[in-house]
C-alpha cells in the first residue's frame, strides 16, 4: 500500500532538489555548448594536431561512462590542479565536459545542412570569414540545431541524477535522503519520478514545438 501523506510533507525539499537538478543541468548545458563550439572550431582547424585533439576529446567522452567522468572530475582533477572542488561545481563541470562532445557533433551535423555554395557566395562578395560565419552561417546553424539541442538538454537532465554519487543534493539524492527519514523508498522515488516526468515531458513538448516551427521555416 502507498501512503504518500508522510512523504509529501517533504514536498518543499523535493521541489528544491528539482530546482537544483534544473540548475546544474542548465549550467552544464550552457558551458558545454560553449566548449562544443570550441570543439567544432578544432574540427575545422587548418592544423592537424588541433583537429586530432578535438577528435580525441570527443572520442574519449563518448566512449566512457558518465559516472567515470564524474569521478575523474571530482577525485582526480583537484589533485592535478591543486584546488578542491565542491560537489556542486564538480558536477556542473562533469556535465559540461560530457555535453560538449555531443553538442559538437550536433553542431557538426547542422553545418552539413548548409549548402557549400553559401560560403562561396560570401567569398565572392568579399565578406571576411568572421562576417560570413556570424551573419550568414551561424543564424542558419542555430535554427537547424535547436530541436536536437533541446533533446541534448533533456538527456543531461536525466544524466544529472548520477551526480548523487558525489553527494550533490539534486532530485535523486533528495529522494534518497527523504527515504532514509521516512523508510518509504517507493513513495519517495515515486514522487521524484513524477517530478522528473513533469520536467522531461515539458522539454519534450518544447522539442516538438521547435521541430514544427523549424519545419515551417524551411517550407
Amino acid at each position: 500500500m502507498f501512503h504518500f501523506s508522510k512523504t509529501l510533507t517533504f514536498l518543499p525539499q523535493f521541489l528544491t532538489g528539482a530546482a537544483i537538478t534544473l540548475g546544474v543541468s542548465a549550467l552544464g548545458f550552457l558551458v558545454g555548448t560553449l566548449i562544443g563550439f570550441g570543439l567544432l572550431a578544432c574540427g575545422r582547424s587548418r592544423w592537424r594536431v588541433v583537429r586530432w585533439i578535438g577528435a580525441l576529446y570527443t572520442s574519449f567522452i563518448r566512449g566512457t561512462p558518465l559516472i567515470v567522468q564524474i569521478f575523474v572530475v571530482y577525485y582526480v582533477l583537484p589533485g592535478l590542479v591543486g584546488i578542491d572542488l565542491p560537489p556542486l561545481l564538480a558536477g556542473v563541470l562533469a556535465l559540461s565536459f560530457n555535453s560538449a562532445a555531443f553538442v559538437a557533433e550536433i553542431l557538426r551535423a547542422g553545418l552539413t545542412r548548409i549548402p557549400a555554395g553559401q560560403y562561396e557566395a560570401a567569398k565572392a562578395l568579399g565578406l571576411k570569414p568572421v562576417v560570413t560565419w556570424f551573419k550568414i552561417i551561424l543564424p542558419q546553424l542555430l535554427r537547424a540545431v535547436i530541436p536536437p539541442m533541446v533533446n541534448e538538454f533533456t538527456m543531461l537532465v536525466k544524466a544529472s541524477s548520477i551526480l548523487s554519487v558525489i553527494a550533490v543534493v539534486e532530485l535523486t539524492r533528495t529522494a534518497q535522503n527523504i527515504m532514509n527519514v521516512t523508510y518509504r523508498p517507493v513513495d519517495a522515488f515515486c514522487v521524484a519520478a513524477v517530478l522528473y516526468f513533469i520536467v522531461l515531458f515539458s522539454c519534450s513538448l518544447l522539442t516538438r514545438h521547435l521541430e514544427r516551427k523549424a519545419d515551417g521555416a524551411r517550407a
